[in-house]
């Protein structure tokens, strides 16, 4: 079992979320709300209007997000998701729970997260979020995979 921390359309109530409750990806489980240690750009770029978290720790907020367990088959199931390594890069982070269901809160818990090092510079430049909502006050409407055909 790892633990992944998601941050945009995989949290619950987002555009992606149903992939995670999948039991043909894999087995995940949501563990609580969490919020990075460090500070990270999480912006809206691209075409498709996707939210990224760059690889620029010490810049931008503290970012937000979700915390769960998954089995080795789910994580495989991600890696192809978030095109893995070539789009996003599966790294380490810690996190602070900030409420979880069941489990310690206020602990601080390395996991993996899907981020992106390799992005045009521009992107660095755009407005960061501390909190991604695809329905949010950006304006910015994601475009899932299925339409962008």
């Amino acid at each position: 079992m790892a633990q992944v921390f998601v941050y945009g359309t995989l949290k619950r109530g987002q555009p992606n979320h149903s992939v995670l409750l999948d039991g043909e990806h894999g087995q995940a489980a949501f563990l609580g709300l969490a919020r990075t240690l460090e500070r990270y750009p999480l912006v809206i770029a691209g075409e498709y209007n996707v939210p990224r978290l760059l690889n620029l720790p010490g810049t931008g907020h503290y970012v937000q997000g979700e915390l769960y367990t998954v089995d080795e088959r789910m994580l495989r199931f991600l890696d192809a998701f978030e095109g893995c390594p070539d789009e996003y890069q599966r790294t380490l982070l810690s996190v602070q729970v900030l409420q979880g269901d069941g489990g310690p809160q206020e602990a601080v818990v390395q996991c993996f997260v899907y981020s992106t090092a390799t992005y045009p510079p521009e992107w660095a430049q755009l407005p960061c979020l501390d909190c991604y909502d695809s329905q949010g006050p950006h304006g910015l409407r994601y475009h899932p995979g299925e339409s962008r055909r």
